[in-house]
């Protein structure tokens, strides 16, 4: 993944918690670690013209350690599977967790994100990507 300096729903882009990096250790057969990390994170989707403001993670194995979540994220580079979504919003109705607690504390993301498109939430980075570069015109 990489950082982009605007926003673009086309590409599909994260808002991530840098701070929220989880590593657990794991062993490969042949007695090799790996390590498989998740970090939070927040993102937009559209469908049938309808805006989601969606929360949840990204993950990940890697075989090496990193060392933060820029790292993990820049060596994270197969985003065929998206995100996780725990919750989404889209204005009207609420889709994710089924415990009150969590859902509220969704919303207290969600309900401003959608509120304020495409702003990034206090406390995420945004936005990170996994399309490549685009080339700079000259």
């Amino acid at each position: 993944m990489h950082r982009e300096t605007r926003f673009l729903i086309s590409r599909r882009p994260y808002a991530v918690d840098l701070n929220s990096l989880r590593i657990e250790t794991r062993t490969r057969y042949d007695g090799e670690p790996y390590y498989e990390g998740r970090i939070n994170a927040v993102w937009y989707r559209r469908r049938k013209g309808v805006t989601y403001a969606c929360i949840g993670t990204l993950w990940d194995i890697q075989h090496d350690l990193p060392r933060g979540g820029a790292e993990f994220l820049a060596r994270h580079d197969d985003g065929r599977y998206g995100g996780d979504c725990h919750g989404r919003w889209d204005g009207t109705r609420y889709w994710g967790a089924q415990v009150p607690e969590v859902t509220e504390r969704h919303l207290l993301v969600l309900r401003p994100m959608l509120d304020h498109f495409p702003t990034v939430p206090e406390g995420y980075d945004g936005w990170w990507t996994f399309h490549p570069p685009r080339a700079r015109r000259s």
